[in-house]
């Protein structure tokens, strides 16, 4: 197979999408320091780069975030052609496989881990991130932004104004959603 690799840009001005024309994994992994890369020889070695800070992976697609003061333009070609290469030579995004998604909870709890997982996930993975439920305590959702939407300046409009008012609809006992710090 022909590895094609493409770049898209992110709403966080600091983070890139290297989008492949392969599956990478099933899911989402998310790598915000070289020392949490540990059991991914991927992003490992996207970490040996001096301007990389943050590595995520989903579906087809590897998320990018460069340390300040770096240019896109200087690197992008850089990352590009590394992540082609690895694609190519089949280096392994995590060394154990993730297991599938199985929700738990109250039937409102279920329900709201359905709703993210169909609706906001593939929405939020447009954008290089990836969000995950963290618990539904009094009303209140709280989620975890991870990848592009970690520190992403419009994440919170986005969890406002989108998420809450979804889950609001379809979900009578939601009353907000919040976002847990990293």
């Amino acid at each position: 197979m022909n590895i094609n690799v493409y770049t898209e840009s992110t709403p966080n001005p600091a983070t890139m999408k290297f989008i492949v024309n392969k599956l990478l994994i099933n899911g989402s992994v998310d790598f915000p320091t070289r020392e949490s890369a540990e059991h991914s020889p991927f992003a490992k070695e996207l970490f040996k780069f001096s301007f990389v800070n943050g590595v995520f992976f989903a579906s087809n697609f590897v998320t990018v975030t460069k340390t300040e003061g770096t240019e896109w333009n200087d690197i992008e070609p850089i990352i590009k052609e590394f992540v082609k290469g690895a694609v190519e030579s089949e280096l392994k995004v995590q060394e154990a496989e993730q297991e599938e998604v199985n929700f738990e909870g109250t039937d409102a709890e279920i329900k709201i881990q359905q709703i993210l997982h169909d609706y906001v996930r593939p929405a939020v993975e447009q954008d290089g991130g990836a969000i995950s439920y963290k618990s539904f305590t009094d009303g209140i959702v709280t989620v975890e932004l991870r990848g592009s939407c970690s520190g992403c300046p419009s994440s919170t409009l986005t969890l406002k104004s989108g998420i809450e008012n979804l889950l609001k609809r379809m979900v009578p006992e939601v009353q907000e959603v919040v976002s847990e710090a990293l």
